[in-house]
């Protein structure tokens, strides 16, 4: 296993574990947005849960491999529907947000893969 999958893998998973964090814990940098987006309150739970399950995947890759590319390809699909959200939206000036997360999954797939 390579330095760099590690690393990779372990920041991936804390920063989406953080996420999950954050929309359960009801921060204003996340739901207020979630809100503008028209994202059902009733899905949050399940939104924070599914990133949860992710970073949990990921870590969990660190010893079973396909644990951690299923992970990390349900993270990149997770990340792609929170880009087409936010786009849907014409929130442009929170566009970012979506690729800060997805970048990170998207490396530890392919790390994962190629590995």
């Amino acid at each position: 296993m390579h330095t760099a999958f590690i690393i990779v893998t372990v920041a991936a998973a804390l920063w989406t574990g953080f996420s999950a964090y954050s929309i359960w814990a009801k921060a204003p940098y996340v739901v207020e947005p979630l809100a503008h987006y028209g994202v059902p309150r009733a899905w949050w739970f399940w939104l924070g849960l599914a990133k949860a399950a992710g970073a949990l995947g990921l870590l969990a890759g660190l010893v079973v491999p396909w644990i951690g590319i299923a992970a990390a390809a349900g993270l990149v699909l997770y990340f792609l529907g929170a880009v087409v959200t936010v786009v849907r939206a014409r929130s442009w000036g929170t566009l970012v947000a979506p690729f800060m997360y997805l970048v990170p999954a998207a490396a530890a797939l392919t790390l994962g893969v190629l590995a």
